[in-house]
């Protein structure tokens, strides 16, 4: 299996461990991955509040790039994917506004490929089965909070991965490896990364809603797809507490 790769900001920089992983575990699993030349940032999130099309423009540069060479392309970082759903949906629904961010990117994009977080690639492509049978030391004994946040699985009109209020996508991967996930009530609530800088109270009340919850279902871990909740809901135990 070959796809595209799309590392964002986030894992050059901040979460740059989630880079080094991503590419140990996937060489492992046999996906090849072929690094979008030249990408640039999507625009996540601060783009999109302030112009209605250069988000879009800025995800279908990474997106026509990836398409030149027929792939499909992997996404680590749930806001990166969030936002390159949300641009191919518009690209493929409105004719003109393709016209005119093929005009601005200065390349053709046909919209025939699609971009995949990588919870799904591994989850769905690769496959559990697959998974489990890779497996060295299986985690027995372990239980885990899975923690898909609110932009990989909403709105579910732009990202129909999974039931987006009780997703079972990460929970069947924990299992795969010999871990245990917990039920528990905050599997896609919003941790606030969005305000970290503007709002830092809101997202202190936040943090401290889901970590406190996941501890009382029992859980020894919380575990994440997305870089900027994980850095958000890690950094900030110490102010939460």
């Amino acid at each position: 299996m070959k796809l595209a790769y799309y590392p964002g900001c986030s894992l050059e920089s901040t979460a740059i461990e989630y880079d080094i992983s991503t590419h140990k575990v996937m060489d492992k699993l046999g996906v090849e991955f072929q690094e979008i030349a030249d990408w640039n940032c999507c625009g996540a999130s601060p783009a999109h509040q302030t112009d209605q099309n250069l988000p879009i423009a800025l995800v279908a540069r990474n997106l026509a790039i990836a398409e030149k060479d027929g792939l499909d392309v992997a996404v680590p970082c749930t806001a990166c994917y969030n936002r390159m759903r949300a641009a191919e949906k518009s690209l493929k629904e409105d004719e003109s506004l393709k016209t005119n961010i093929e005009e601005a990117i200065g390349m053709k994009y046909g919209v025939t490929n699609t971009a995949k977080s990588l919870l799904e690639v591994v989850a769905k492509d690769v496959g559990t089965e697959k998974i489990a049978a890779a497996v060295k030391k299986k985690l027995s004994g372990l239980r885990v909070a899975c923690y898909y946040g609110c932009l990989l699985v909403k709105p579910q009109s732009i990202t129909p991965i999974d039931d987006p209020e009780n997703p079972k996508m990460m929970d069947g991967l924990i299992e795969a490896i010999g871990a245990t996930p917990v039920n528990w009530s905050h599997k896609t609530e919003c941790c606030g990364a969005g305000l970290s800088i503007a709002r830092t109270d809101v997202v202190l009340k936040l943090g401290n809603d889901i970590l406190d919850l996941a501890q009382a279902s029992g859980a020894d871990c919380l575990v994440t797809a997305c870089p900027l909740c994980q850095l958000n809901l890690e950094m900030r135990q110490a102010e939460i507490e």
